[in-house]
């Protein structure tokens, strides 16, 4: 039977596996904190305390949304957050229009006053236009505003290579390694066998093809010795000069091929 296998670790600390809870283990009370809103400004809090009762924006019950604006920087100081000073400022602007309505004023200069509350009115209307407008625009497509396709035309190259020509010392350097494989097969030879150029010229024609190539040193049978080697050499040049062959080679110090012209 297998050994059961250890549980995985809970954690690393210092490189070390912990697979257990240490006993002593202490979390304060503040390690976590969750804030389910977030507000941009004091016009985005109140906005969202009034939205939230559903209340008249054009008649706006200062008393009560100003106590609850001053219970969320209450509970923003309790959680030793840092408070803009824009939050201060709206809080005493809350402040003097709720000390405006309360006071009590002549039925005269209450017809000819303004409510104290229209401008905070008026601003609040102009922030909820400007939300609007820029969830409209979120919610337009982000290609072509945010992220824009860039594409690139690849342009038509034709590389022509030209085989470099088949020059004389090259010709001689394939030659001299044939005649070397031939030395490797070298021996006494008790019977002299006579050896054609002219017979050696048909037999390299019907070895090749006119549309494939075939590798120089495939003409050569290093069997034949030293004279077969001359005698095919010279086959060759005869018929390179006769115009019947057609050497070529990819590339300098590259293999020399043939091929019977057309």
């Amino acid at each position: 039977m297998n050994a059961p296998a250890d549980p995985p670790p809970l954690a690393k600390v210092g490189g070390e596996p912990y697979t257990q809870l240490p006993q002593d283990l202490y979390i304060p009370p503040d390690a976590l904190e969750v804030f389910l809103e977030a507000f941009e400004g004091p016009l985005d809090l109140l906005l969202y305390l009034i939205k939230r009762q559903n209340l008249n924006i054009l008649d706006i019950p200062i008393a009560e949304v100003t106590r609850q604006y001053m219970e969320y920087l209450a509970l923003m100081q309790e959680l030793r957050l840092e408070l803009a000073a824009e939050y201060l400022v709206m809080a005493a602007w809350l402040a003097e229009i709720k000390s405006r309505l309360l006071l009590p004023r002549p039925a005269a200069i209450e017809a000819d006053e303004d409510d104290p509350r229209a401008e905070l009115v008026r601003r609040l209307q102009e922030y909820e236009r400007f939300q609007q407008a820029a969830r409209a625009l979120d919610a337009l497509p982000r290609l072509e505003r945010d992220f824009f396709p860039a594409s690139a035309e690849l342009a038509q190259r034709e590389i022509h290579r030209t085989p470099p020509p088949v020059s004389l010392t090259e010709l001689l350097s394939a030659l001299r390694e044939a005649l070397a494989r031939a030395e490797l097969f070298g021996r006494h030879q008790v019977r002299r066998e006579a050896l054609s150029v002219r017979e050696r010229m048909s037999q390299v024609l019907e070895r090749l093809d006119a549309l494939r190539f075939t590798p120089f040193s495939a003409l050569f049978r290093p069997e034949e010795g030293r004279m077969g080697v001359v005698v095919t050499f010279l086959a060759v040049l005869e018929l390179l000069r006769e115009a019947l062959l057609e050497l070529v080679q990819a590339e300098p110090f590259a293999p020399i091929h043939v091929r019977r012209r057309g």
